[in-house]
């Protein structure tokens, strides 16, 4: 197997080059060039599995042999060994046939963890093998910087550095992030506002001069391996409800696209998806390009659903380049009017997407209500991400017969501003977390310039 560029000009890379590279060289995003199929007989094969061997054999396609089958079957069994749940995303029932996939057991309590404690781990193999050393720069609004950080701290070969916004992301997610002391950790502040930081992060990406010849490797949802992480949850909570047998449907809480993108995946892959409903705060350019083919941006709002105030959702390019039939130019040529105009879908390519996808958007008011609501009537608190897919599901569903599966994206203590505005006292930690709030912590508070922050990650780099 080989990847391609959703931009087709980019060479193709191996499982292993598209793991160190991230994004494409001209500007697009790797994709496999063919999608491996799961037979109805390898998926009913999976029942009763642990998710660590349904992990195994979801991804070993896409891995391609380039990492020995039993040494990758211990990386992604010591990968969700570090999950709190035994069943690693469990399922819990909300009603006759609306399900909720719990995807907050990992270290840092939010959905990421389940590819990063796998993609750190597969980073650190490569690097070995090659005798090489890497560093990983990332931005952050809270959450990607706190599960990026718990995926590599135990990396041999790698160096972590991530910019947060100086006293504007929450206590909760600050310490996460730098309550963790080992010696390839570095947190670092910024004295300006997460645009700041990730400018500063694509810019040191375009020119890694400052590293001298150091490898530099994204972790965000631009690299393929995350994706192929979330693949797996998609294929194991249906098979637990009795896929291939039947089909299920899923509710995504979305922004950036990757997490509702694997899904996709898993459905081209063989598992019988009847429908993906896309759950979007405020920021809904994924709801106004499905329900109105309005493809443009607007200004952020934020929200109360923080992880999902977004304006462009930079995983769309993946199903973008599917919709057009793997059309590689006129991915590229929307895209590119995107950045300066209102743009539209073609007629066809958007009637692909409508064929599997609906939508629905909610305001604040919305993710409150919807949080007491979802209390009365199952006794669970919901995150505000997650609010967002439970009302999606419950309006956008195609029929009752069908099971839906809404992910729950976050631990609601992570949010307790919304869940305390909600009319809740709060959300405890859970006990491995329990004295966060007291731990030491260690970070570096830097001004937003680039010099500044690449000075500094050349000189603390190991």
């Amino acid at each position: 197997m080989r990847y391609i560029s959703t931009r087709g000009q980019a060479p193709a890379l191996s499982f292993e080059e598209v793991v160190l590279t991230g994004m494409a060289s001209d500007g697009g995003l790797y994709v496999p060039d063919e999608i491996p199929t799961l037979s109805h007989d390898d998926l009913a094969a999976m029942a009763g599995l642990s998710y660590a061997e349904i992990a195994f054999r979801v991804m070993k396609p896409y891995v391609n042999g380039e990492i020995d089958d039993a040494i990758f079957r211990g990386i992604v069994e010591e990968a969700y060994a570090t999950f709190s749940h035994d069943a690693v995303v469990p399922l819990n029932q909300l009603d006759a046939n609306h399900f909720l996939l719990e995807l907050f057991h990992g270290p840092t309590l939010a959905f990421k963890d389940v590819a990063l404690q796998l993609l750190g781990r597969i980073l650190d193999h490569f690097l070995q093998k090659r005798g090489e050393r890497a560093v990983i720069m990332g931005a952050t609004s809270g959450d990607t910087g706190s599960a990026a950080i718990e995926g590599c701290r135990h990396c041999d070969n790698l160096d972590i550095f991530i910019l947060h916004p100086h006293q504007r992301v929450s206590e909760v997610q600050r310490r996460q992030m730098t309550t963790v002391l080992a010696d390839n950790v570095f947190n670092v502040a910024i004295e300006g506002n997460f645009d700041d930081a990730q400018a500063m992060v694509k810019a040191s990406f375009a020119d890694q001069g400052f590293l001298d010849g150091t490898r530099l490797v994204a972790v965000n949802s631009i690299n393929w391996a995350r994706i192929m992480a979330q693949i797996v949850y998609y294929v194991a909570s249906a098979v637990a409800l009795g896929a291939p047998h039947r089909a299920v449907s899923f509710c995504v809480p979305s922004a950036n696209f990757g997490n509702v993108f694997a899904g996709y995946m898993a459905k081209r892959m063989g598992l019988p998806v009847k429908q993906f409903i896309i759950a979007t705060n405020a920021n809904d350019i994924l709801h106004r390009t499905l329900a109105d083919n309005d493809f443009s941006k607007q200004e952020l709002v934020a929200t109360l659903a923080p992880s999902m105030d977004i304006v462009v959702s930079s995983n769309f390019e993946r199903l973008l380049f599917e919709a057009y039939e793997r059309d590689g130019a006129s991915v590229k040529a929307l895209l590119e009017r995107f950045q300066s105009e209102p743009s539209a879908l073609a007629e066809a390519p958007l009637a692909r997407l409508r064929e599997s996808f609906a939508s629905h958007s909610v305001d604040d008011a919305t993710i409150l209500e919807v949080i007491r609501e979802a209390h009365h009537r199952t006794q669970e608190i919901l995150d505000p991400h997650t609010a967002t897919g439970y009302r999606a599901a419950e309006q956008e569903r195609a029929d009752a017969a069908t099971p839906v599966i809404t992910l729950a994206t976050a631990h609601p203590a992570k949010f307790a501003e919304a869940v305390v505005k909600a009319g809740f006292p709060g959300v405890p930690l859970p006990p491995h977390m329990d004295d966060l709030l007291e731990r030491e912590e260690r970070y570096t508070v830097l001004p937003a310039e680039l010099s500044a922050v690449q000075q500094f990650v050349a000189e603390n780099r190991r």
